[in-house]
């Protein structure tokens, strides 16, 4: 079963997340109070990188009678897009820029180069997701509809292709991205959802189709427009189309790599419905930070991940620039140790192997599969501690007289896991 109530699972009580709360508004207020030129300067330097890095791409194609300049030019072009898409798209779209009162980079005017349209994006992603973070049947991103991520996810035979849907799912991810506002598995039986159906696809028709028109027919016939014979001409407008593609397929597996690296490795944990309405900002706080997976890298790996390298960061203050994520980063990380709470993280290769992993286990039916809904690595639950304490009680951190340190979360969960001595007390309970 996935939490339903996060304060016990955290071993946290109101005052402990009020606390949380209250030092997590502090980071928020500082990083506010300092942001400035050096920060405007990152997004213009970015923005003049990924327009350099983008011509140079298309100068590449459109000399690319030898397929090794083939090559170079469509990736250069799909490291351009992925760092429209992941460092300014994403993150401009989160309003992280709106303070610089810029037309140009601000979340109201910003469309990005993939075929969803930026409107779409923003309810689904920035509302959605960001509010109801993990949350089963209110945040479509738990398994985007088409893929079983955890066991609360009744199994169907559907579920076999498990493996097959996500490789589809990284090739297309940009069209995956246009579909999903337009939840095209719900009944609508108004007239005004009706009625609102075919607007938002006559908007995802729209730009779905600027943007075919020009990766596939613009660009190309430009490129074929300077070659001299007809022969020559339907070769380079083919290679050019080709190389688009290839550019928008490195586009759409990395983004696909980033976001699943962010949100289901194991300790990326999921949540119950029941709660989150009445939810304080302190709780919405700490599921973010248990929701959300991080992974370790240097300075450039955190670029081309539009910094979702801190994906945990990112979710507590998705609205603060980008290139202040590392810093928050350390002091979320000491909140973490005070409150003994864990901080989940690894490196890059392993924390996607971790999502593939989860995706093609849970392509099985459960019987098929070790450990329990409550304490699996894809699944937990408060319920994962049961075996060690009586009912009816609550969890509650302690603190170690010995060392004067908390005892919570990720002090019991090491003990499960037969890192610490299981005759130890790690946690206690109070009465509920």
């Amino acid at each position: 079963m996935a939490i339903t109530d996060i304060p016990e699972y955290a071993h946290l009580s109101e005052s402990d997340i009020e606390a949380l709360c209250v030092e997590l508004d502090a980071i928020r207020a500082d990083i506010e109070a300092d942001r400035g030129e050096r920060d405007a300067r990152y997004l213009r330097n970015t923005i003049r990188f990924q327009r350099g890095l983008e011509l140079a791409g298309r100068v590449l194609i459109a000399g690319s009678t030898k397929r090794s300049l083939w090559w170079a030019g469509a990736s250069t072009l799909g490291v351009a897009k992925i760092v429209e898409n992941m460092e300014l798209g994403h993150n401009v779209m989160h309003g992280q820029w709106d303070w610089m009162n810029d037309p140009e980079v601000h979340s109201t005017s910003w469309e990005w180069d993939i075929t969803g349209p930026s409107a779409h994006w923003k309810h689904t992603h920035n509302y959605i997701h960001h509010k109801y973070t993990n949350v089963l049947g209110m945040d479509d991103d738990v398994g985007y509809g088409v893929l079983r991520v955890t066991r609360d996810q009744r199994w169907r035979p559907y579920y076999l292709g498990n493996i097959v849907y996500n490789t589809l799912l990284a090739l297309l991810f940009q069209w995956g991205v246009a579909v999903q506002h337009l939840e095209l598995g719900r009944k609508r039986k108004t007239p005004e959802a009706k009625a609102e159906l075919r607007r938002d696809l006559a908007e995802v028709g729209a730009k779905a189709g600027r943007q075919v028109a020009k990766d596939y027919v613009v660009y190309p016939a430009l490129v074929a427009a300077t070659t001299g014979t007809k022969v020559g001409r339907r070769r380079a407008f083919a290679k050019a189309a080709t190389a688009n593609a290839m550019a928008n397929v490195i586009r759409n597996v990395w983004t696909n790599a980033v976001i699943f690296c962010g949100h289901f490795p194991d300790g990326a944990e999921k949540f119950t419905k029941q709660d989150v309405d009445s939810e304080t900002q302190g709780e919405w706080y700490l599921r973010q930070m248990l929701g959300s997976a991080n992974f370790r890298c240097g300075p450039v790996l955190a670029f081309m991940s539009g910094n979702l390298s801190y994906q945990i960061e990112h979710h507590i203050f998705p609205d603060l620039p980008s290139n202040r994520l590392a810093e928050i980063s350390v002091r979320v990380q000491a909140l973490c140790d005070k409150y003994d709470l864990p901080y989940t993280t690894g490196s890059f290769l392993l924390q996607y192997l971790k999502s593939w992993r989860t995706i093609a286990k849970l392509s099985l039916p459960d019987k098929y599969l070790t450990a329990t809904r409550d304490d699996a690595p894809e699944t937990a639950s408060e319920k994962r501690f049961e075996g060690e304490f009586p009912e009816g009680v609550r969890l509650h951190s302690t603190i170690d007289p010995a060392t004067g340190r908390r005892r919570g979360l990720r002090s019991a969960i090491a003990s499960l896991r037969g890192k610490g001595r299981k005759s130890e007390g790690i946690v206690t309970r109070q009465a509920a």
